[in-house]
């Protein structure tokens, strides 16, 4: 019989797949669409501390395997998400779920995540220090050491829960930006976040998505995540939540080789919103194909 099991910062889940955040909303839209008590978890749409309305659009550009995204993380702020989101994912979700924060100062992300952190659902703060699509916002905390150090240290001053940073792949060194974060006290990982990317009209001869560039994610990027998932391991003690372009139950065993305790499934949710349901279905048959009994014994067994 196939084990799916894994833990992830001292919480069980019942398997390794997590939905990606902005890519499931706040659950109770998919929970429409099946019974979403299924999923390991899901990380919910990225909240800041006041209700953000997005960038301009076109805010989305097709692309070879994959799509660019620079939605700027519109959301209705932490107290909504409190007050509206969280009692209407509790009548259709009985497992801890993900918050993803996201900030545009050291202070706006220890306000969210300290108000966040007292909710009875949330089982874990995902720190978002990478959006690569907000004008002076996360990015800037993530492609630096110290300052994505320092937000750990605010975030972990604040909560009890476990804090799992979200990196950006878009820096020369990640292995650094990871220890950084583990060094100053982070519980877990989350790689890689999306790819800065664009796309030109050629009718118009402009680009196609009005910030010009946003956040590239799908198949196309697979690759890449995995080489950085495999390199922070190495690097890193604490656990990993692998992701990028995964759209099969292969890619799951093929990450989790990498060093990734769970892994998150982001663009294919907006191909197929029954993508996640469908990579869970065939785990174990994709286990059993590669002799795999336990998933939580495969964690980092390409090294």
């Amino acid at each position: 019989m196939a084990i799916t099991e894994v833990t992830l910062c001292g919480i069980k889940l019942d398997n390794p797949v997590i939905p990606a955040s902005g890519t499931f909303g706040f659950g109770y839209e998919f929970a429409e669409l099946y019974d979403i008590n299924c999923l390991g978890t899901f990380s919910f749409k990225g909240t800041t501390k006041e209700p953000r309305f997005g960038n301009p659009t076109p805010r989305i550009a097709e692309c070879t395997s994959g799509m660019i995204n620079a939605v700027g993380l519109q959301n209705p702020g932490v107290e909504a998400v409190i007050g509206e989101e969280l009692p209407k994912l509790q009548k259709c979700f009985n497992k801890p779920v993900m918050a993803n924060v996201s900030g545009f100062s050291v202070e706006e992300y220890a306000y969210t995540c300290e108000l966040l952190d007292k909710e009875p659902q949330v089982g874990w703060l995902e720190v978002n220090v990478s959006c690569p699509n907000v004008h002076g916002g996360g990015m800037t905390f993530g492609t630096d050491c110290e300052s994505a150090a320092s937000v750990v240290k605010a975030v972990k001053a604040v909560t009890t829960k476990p804090v799992i940073i979200k990196l950006s792949p878009n820096v020369t060194d990640i292995v650094s930006i990871a220890k950084a974060c583990a060094d100053a006290g982070a519980d877990g990982i989350s790689l890689i976040n999306t790819m800065l990317g664009m796309r030109i009209n050629l009718n118009t001869k402009k680009p196609v998505i009005a910030n010009k560039m946003g956040g590239f994610s799908g198949p196309a990027i697979f690759p890449i995540a995995l080489r950085m998932v495999y390199q922070v391991y190495e690097a890193v003690d604490i656990p990993i939540i692998g992701m990028g372009g995964i759209s099969s139950a292969a890619d799951v065993i093929e990450m989790m080789l990498a060093g990734a305790t769970a892994c998150e499934i982001g663009a294919a949710n907006l191909v197929d919103p029954f993508a996640s349901k469908k990579i869970i279905e065939d785990l174990p048959r994709v286990m059993d194909q590669y002799g795999i009994t336990d998933l939580s014994e495969i964690v980092g067994g390409a090294h």
